[in-house]
């Protein structure tokens, strides 16, 4: 009987490696939840993002090889490239609001303020609290 939990358990944890080895690092998700409102052209996913070029293009390039992210070639002069979300990564669509709401259940927690109160919600909690350690 223990056997059969520490297996179960084993697959649970293997099942979450390989989640977070296809959405890790700090502008995958965030690009995800970007697309999922609707398709957008490099630049404006860069800027809207806040990713420097290089960074959202080798993103982009490991997303579309995960098959969450289409990649159009738009035949335009310039040429323009549009990228938005596969049938697939809307299988995460769930995922991404949770973490929506637990990241704003989370900062109202940590800062003792109601979301719409922060005055820069763009500033992550993290570098929210350096400065609050460094001003005490």
């Amino acid at each position: 009987m223990l056997d059969v939990k520490k297996k179960e358990c084993q697959k649970r944890h293997l099942a979450v490696q390989d989640t977070l080895s296809v959405v890790n690092g700090k502008w995958k998700l965030v690009i995800l939840a970007i697309l999922m409102e609707g398709k957008k052209r490099f630049r404006e996913l860069s800027r809207e993002a806040g990713i420097s070029p290089r960074i959202l293009s080798k993103e982009l390039q490991d997303l579309e090889m995960n098959k969450l992210v289409s990649r159009t070639v738009c035949n335009t002069k310039p040429v323009t490239v549009e990228y938005a979300v596969t049938a697939y990564s809307k299988t995460l669509e769930e995922v991404i609001e949770a973490m929506n709401n637990w990241g704003i259940q989370h900062r109202e927690e940590i800062t003792g303020r109601k979301y719409a109160q922060v005055s820069n919600p763009e500033i992550s909690i993290s570098s929210n609290l350096e400065k609050e350690e460094i001003l005490r």
